[in-house]
């Protein structure tokens, strides 16, 4: 292949905003970007290294350089949207995209059908949607079938034919569900008056409708049609009970797109919600895989301009998260009181719960993704330099000072390793000395693995405040491990977060998956080392005197106990008495170990 100079193709870029295309050795495009100047945000691909490991590996694959000018930003946003959507190249943003939403469809054809469906054909009909939801599709159907009688055939209901009397009426007029176009029974002007009134339902517009209900239901009482008026009072009912489910924010905001969003390690969760005349017509989110550090404005912009060329949306008015840029015929808000931040919230919370839904389905589908996630977030919220595979929690248990145990559990890949946890009984430390416990077990602890050459963690976790935690830091110190191993404490009273040398504790939020998992790491440390405590507390509650004796075991002392109750009795009988209970060898056992501690 053709070697290319890529400098001398930036040499003769245009500063003209437009749509840059980069292409690897095999002439396969691999990344497409828009500007408000080629030359300049071409070039500063090529003029420092990245931080980020993926933007690297795509400047060092582009062999290429192509690129198409265009008149405005705006225009160049959705021809990048358009070229990526058509090539799907490698370093660009996924946007994940279902084909198969239902629209509501108006048929464009004399006397229009109105009905749902998966495919949009373009014939001049007029489409509305896409909805997330076939029941609310369903349920918007229904409401307009109470409150019209449309056709549901699909004949060809051309004048000729109609004059022709090519069709007859059919159940569907019968039972009170069509009023008989086919026939001429119902004329094409006032049909096309219903077509009218429920394109303006289905923009969220009620107000012409029920203002129409209300007139002929007026008209049918003076001309006491009490009978027709009620059924025409019903419809009101369900336009104004659809109305109200629907109207959650202020009716003087009107004709505008909310656009919010959450994120994660890699991922990006935008909610779209459509307002129309104070109703939300319309709730949508899509979640971005971005495969490069291309910033958060980029992203939004483009899912910004893909979920509006989707859904047909002409909206001048844009409330946002983060000032974007959509283009010189749109107004971008970012709205910090008052209604516009409340419906702000509410997309907010919308982007929220479905990153928790994905998440929730994630768990269940593909596990290694979702522990890998947290890890990632972990290491982002701790400010950690590579991400914690490996972490071990230390725990101490004394009740007064006494049997006084420590306990180490071992996380990997965010799992409990059980096979690796390790009990320590505490060998240097008099009496209830809490913190040179700590010290005692991390030392001794991480001795040992450097000594068998075993890995160490990227994380230690002490369950302890700023006295344990610079205990266990001593111990690090001396095995001059300090700088090769992170180390944090969690205090139990706030859950607040304390690192090395630093009097300021970290607190995160009580639902972060990060403090879950350093809350599980630490509850387990405690429950491992409270059962190890546990266990030497019993052992030495039920030791008895009689263990003491070489040559008695359980069984003699078991039966001295019940028979005489007590040590001090058993060390007061004579030979004779013992010799009855446990016979002559044992009796002579125990009353010389007494009569010798007696001398």
């Amino acid at each position: 292949m053709t070697t290319i100079d890529i400098s001398n193709i930036i040499k003769h870029l245009p500063n003209n905003p437009g749509v840059y295309q980069f292409l690897n050795s095999e002439d396969v495009i691999i990344y497409v970007g828009k500007a408000k100047s080629l030359k300049k945000r071409v070039s500063s691909y090529f003029k420092q290294k990245h931080k980020d490991g993926k933007t690297n590996s795509l400047v060092k694959n582009i062999h290429n350089i192509k690129h198409i000018v265009v008149k405005t930003e705006s225009d160049a946003l959705l021809l990048e949207n358009s070229l990526i959507k058509k090539f799907q190249p490698k370093y660009n943003i996924l946007l994940k995209d279902d084909k198969t939403y239902p629209w509501i469809c108006i048929k464009k054809e004399r006397f229009p059908r109105v009905f749902y469906t998966r495919k949009m054909i373009k014939d001049g009909s007029d489409y509305y949607g896409p909805y997330t939801s076939l029941r609310v599709v369903k349920t918007i159907l229904n409401i307009i079938s109470s409150l019209y009688k449309l056709r549901t055939c699909s004949y060809d209901l051309n004048e000729q034919k109609i004059i022709d009397k090519k069709y007859k009426i059919c159940l569907e007029y019968h039972i009170g569900n069509c009023l008989g176009p086919c026939e001429n029974l119902l004329n094409e002007e006032t049909y096309n008056q219903y077509i009218v009134e429920i394109k303006e339902i289905l923009k969220g517009n009620f107000k012409n409708s029920l203002h129409s209900f209300k007139k002929e239901m007026k008209d049918l009482s003076i001309n006491l049609k009490f009978e027709q008026a009620n059924l025409i009072k019903e419809k009101i009912n369900a336009l104004e009970n659809y109305q109200y489910k629907s109207t959650v924010v202020s009716p003087k905001i009107s004709d505008v797109d909310v656009f919010s969003y959450t994120e994660d390690e890699k991922f990006v969760y935008v909610n779209f919600l459509q307002i129309s005349l104070g109703s939300i017509v319309r709730s949508f989110n899509i979640e971005i895989k971005s495969k490069i550090d291309e910033g958060i404005k980029k992203i939004i912009e483009l899912a910004a301009i893909e979920i509006r060329l989707k859904f047909n949306s002409l909206s001048p008015i844009i409330y946002c998260s983060i000032a974007v840029d959509l283009g010189e015929n749109v107004k971008i808000e970012v709205p910090k009181i008052g209604d516009k931040k409340k419906i702000l919230d509410l997309s907010y919370k919308n982007a929220i719960q479905f990153k928790f839904d994905r998440l929730k389905q994630i768990k269940i589908v593909d596990p290694e993704r979702h522990q890998n996630r947290i890890l990632s977030q972990l290491k982002a919220d701790l400010s950690l330099d590579e991400s914690p595979v490996h972490i071990e929690c230390f725990d101490n248990s004394n009740i007064q000072g006494t049997n006084p145990a420590s306990a180490c559990v071992v996380f990997r890949d965010g799992k409990a390793s059980k096979r690796d946890y390790r009990h320590f009984n505490i060998k240097t430390v008099v009496g209830p000395d809490d913190y040179a416990s700590m010290e005692e077990v991390v030392f001794r602890r991480y001795s040992r693995l450097l000594t068998e050459g075993i890995s160490l963690p990227q994380l230690i976790i002490i369950d302890g405040g700023k006295g344990q935690l610079s205990a266990a830091l001593k111990s690090l110190i001396k095995l001059k491990l300090d700088n090769q191993i992170s180390i944090i404490g969690i205090a139990k009273r706030l859950e607040e977060i304390y690192f090395p040398n630093d009097s300021t504790p970290l607190f995160l939020d009580k639902k972060s998956e990060s403090l879950i998992l350093i809350q599980k790491l630490r509850n387990e440390a405690h429950r491992f080392s409270l059962r190890h405590h546990r266990n030497k507390r019993s052992e030495n509650t039920f030791t008895n005197e009689l263990n003491n004796i070489k040559g008695i075991g359980d069984s003699t002392m078991i039966t001295l106990l019940k028979k005489f109750k007590s040590n001090d009795k058993i060390s007061k009988l004579s030979i004779q008495e013992l010799k009855e209970s446990i016979g002559d060898f044992k009796a002579k056992l125990v009353f010389d170990y007494y009569n010798d501690l007696n001398v």
